[in-house]
């Protein structure tokens, strides 16, 4: 119970004296100056200045991290799958044709084909791999904007995956990454196609690349949002970035028109990865790829026509040598 008060100006912060019943004295600080306010504020702003880029810097990094990681562990699960086979690497199921002699390749990307290509085949990567890799957050890059809904389900069903809410049987499955054992694909302005490592033993005229991020140009998803196929593409965010949203079939990916000339590899700030038979994951910039397009024939000869099918994909320059 207060019994009264006395206010008291000093300097520039009033103070008000009030006593108690009992005759005790207390100070009370009625408002604090503009002057430490302003400050306070100031220094609030200073420090949030420092802590956001700083804080987007660090998560940067620990995706990235990440991804190589994932990556890593990749190549881990598809060497010791040839440890216990003989030496050779799972074939690879980004293939269309139920005919030998007579099917097409598929984009790399390709975790569960449309239908195997043989009786003797597997239509999905993890009948080979599912005792190697049982958590699909290894096969999905961390960058990416968000994860197909039953990833975990496809991969543990294996080879007779079938999407719950498409009436369509046998539906396929593309992820963020890009598989290339024993994958074979057309290099633009090169004699030779592409050939993915076919198993631990060296092969000459054979890439040691086994995985790396999606990167690429003209995939026929960027037609869902930009009305037409020039788009680059990649599980990589990079500046100015939009959503190309996943499908019944599909994870969602980063993507930017290129409608502005200054657009190109060269100008395009992202930061790739990619694992390799010996074990090691690199990183590497656009300007630092090679253009590979899907290829109708089994041997890499002849590829999709312009605007057709998933459109380029670029490799490390590495994957050639």
């Amino acid at each position: 119970m207060w019994t009264s008060g006395v206010t008291h100006n000093v300097g520039q912060t009033s103070v008000t004296t009030q006593r108690h019943k009992y005759g005790v004295k207390i100070k009370l600080r009625k408002a604090t100056s503009m002057l430490e306010l302003l400050v306070s504020i100031a220094l609030i702003t200073m420090l949030v200045a420092i802590i956001i880029p700083v804080s987007r810097k660090a998560m940067r990094k620990a995706i990235a991290v990440q991804c190589m990681d994932n990556q890593h562990n990749i190549v881990v699960a598809v060497s010791s799958f040839a440890s216990d086979n003989d030496g050779r690497y799972p074939e690879s199921v980004a293939t269309i044709g139920l005919l030998q002699e007579n099917w097409n390749w598929q984009e790399p990307t390709m975790l569960t084909a449309y239908r195997p290509r043989s009786p003797d085949l597997h239509r999905s990567m993890s009948a080979y791999l599912h005792d190697y890799i049982q958590d699909t957050s290894v096969i999905f890059c961390p960058a990416a904007p968000g994860k197909y809904k039953f990833l975990q389900q496809a991969w543990d069903i294996g080879d007779g995956w079938d999407n719950p809410d498409t009436p369509t049987p046998q539906d396929p499955l593309m992820g963020t990454y890009c598989f290339y054992w024993n994958y074979t694909g057309f290099l633009d302005g090169r004699a030779d196609p592409f050939r993915g490592p076919q198993g631990i033993s060296y092969e000459p005229g054979r890439s040691e690349l086994l995985v790396s991020d999606y990167f690429g140009f003209g995939h026929w998803r960027n037609k869902l949002i930009y009305g037409d196929y020039k788009a680059y593409g990649s599980c990589e965010r990079f500046k100015a970035a939009s959503v190309t949203p996943g499908t019944a079939v599909s994870s969602a990916f980063w993507s930017r028109r290129a409608d502005d000339a200054n657009i190109t590899l060269r100008t395009l700030n992202v930061e790739l990865h990619a694992g390799y038979a010996d074990g090691h994951v690199e990183c590497y910039s656009p300007s630092q790829t090679i253009t590979m397009k899907v290829s109708e024939t089994s041997d890499g000869t002849i590829p999709y026509p312009a605007d057709l099918g998933p459109g380029d994909f670029y490799l490390p320059e590495n994957a050639l040598h």
